[in-house]
């Protein structure tokens, strides 16, 4: 059977806001032109319609309301494929012509399909969800990353031009350092919430964690053929990825056979063309360089926000060149210029920590009062001894802390 009344009503609503041409999310691609596109020319906020324009939709929605029921079974078969084979042998036995779109057009079938596609996983390379806010990215990261005036600035910029680059050469490599809980793993997410509609959660993103998914080096040879399937099936499913590598300082450098072909400049004229990857790698190395920067500026009387990107990536570069001993997969890339970018995150300071008490009271939708921010903002641990400036563990713990604070 075809879908119910109420149903073949949602789809007629649709298919009729869908050639109004809605405006689309911040961030995603312009809706589809209208059939009236080329006749209503720009029209300033607040403006008032031509009467071209006017006659022109009018026309056009006529043209909607005079579907017939017939058409509509056209349309509802074309979406929905079960119970319509019966239907159409019965209609070339009677003799019945064929249903077509003269009024619409055929292109709207294909517009419905993908607004349909946008509630549901309809398309086997997972690239139909695929959004790409940046203006969502940048303003969450605004409003949520706190204390980071880095790594907002970095993060988006890079992010941005990669994707608008028209043929980039490798793969955008990302490698964010700090502390752990000052918002490496919270920008990770972030990035792949407003990248692709289902997050990390999507079939074009992959997430490793250094110890759960290669925890024993006497596999390392298995988990070097597991990680190069992984990211080609990934890379052949979609036309956008991103890979996050979380404890990226404890990768086995035999994993670099595995990761560098990825992440080394290509040949554009090759699949280059339309392959765009974004790694990120989230380390604890660095830390102790960025935490001493920012208390030398703190004990200078200076703003933390004064704080420059060639400052802190030149302290990096000397503190992770030594690093290298160790010899992990990451040190490696660094040691080979594959990493684009050190995002640098700043420790986080008292006010930075009642920020993010505030943050998880309303993700839970819970009362609270300044006392109730200074409450959980004490419960932390404040380091150096003498200052006690920063919060040793960041606000990882924070949404754990507030459940003191229940009714």
């Amino acid at each position: 059977m075809g879908p119910g009344p109420a149903l073949r009503g949602l789809g007629c609503c649709a298919l009729l806001l869908l050639l109004l041409g809605g405006s689309g999310s911040p961030g995603t691609a312009p809706p589809p032109r209208g059939p009236w596109a080329e006749q209503r020319g720009p029209v300033p906020e607040g403006g008032t319609w031509s009467r071209g324009r006017y006659e022109a939709v009018k026309k056009h929605l006529g043209a909607v309301g005079a579907l017939s029921k017939q058409y509509w079974r056209y349309l509802a078969c074309r979406v929905w494929q079960e119970g319509c084979e019966e239907e159409e042998e019965k209609q070339q036995e009677e003799g019945e012509a064929s249903w077509g779109f003269p009024l619409v057009g055929q292109d709207y079938l294909e517009i419905l399909s993908a607004w349909y596609c946008s509630f549901g996983r309809c398309c086997e390379t997972g690239d139909c969800r695929i959004i790409n806010n940046i203006t969502g990215l940048e303003a969450d990261l605004s409003g949520q990353l706190h204390g980071q005036h880095l790594a907002k600035e970095v993060v988006v910029r890079a992010v941005q031009g990669f994707l608008q680059s028209p043929g980039p050469q490798k793969a955008l490599v990302l490698s964010f350092h700090g502390w752990s809980g000052t918002g490496k793993n919270f920008v990770a997410r972030m990035v792949a919430s407003h990248l692709y509609r289902d997050g990390l959660r999507s079939d074009c993103v992959r997430v490793f964690v250094s110890l759960l998914h290669f925890p024993h080096h006497n596999y390392v040879d298995s988990y070097k053929v597991q990680l190069e399937r992984q990211i080609s099936e990934t890379l052949q499913r979609c036309s956008q990825v991103l890979l996050i590598f979380d404890e990226a300082e404890k990768l086995h450098s035999s994993l670099l056979e595995a990761i560098k072909p990825f992440v080394a400049p290509h040949d554009s004229k090759g699949w280059g063309d339309r392959q765009r990857s974004i790694f990120l790698f989230l380390s604890n190395l660095g830390g102790n360089t960025i935490n001493e920067v920012a208390l030398d500026f703190w004990r200078a009387g200076r703003a933390r926000e004064e704080i420059s990107l060639e400052l802190l990536e030149q302290r990096l570069h000397l503190e992770l060149q030594e690093a290298t001993e160790n010899s992990s997969a990451h040190s490696q890339l660094l040691r080979e210029n594959l990493i684009d970018v050190l995002v640098p995150f700043l420790p986080l300071e008292y006010r930075h920590v009642r920020l993010c008490a505030r943050d998880a009271f309303l993700a839970r939708g819970l009362p609270y009062t300044e006392a109730t921010l200074d409450q959980v903002a004490q419960m932390m641990v404040f380091v150096p001894k003498e200052e006690k400036l920063f919060s040793a563990q960041g606000c990882k713990s924070v949404p754990q802390r507030i459940n003191y604070f229940l009714p």
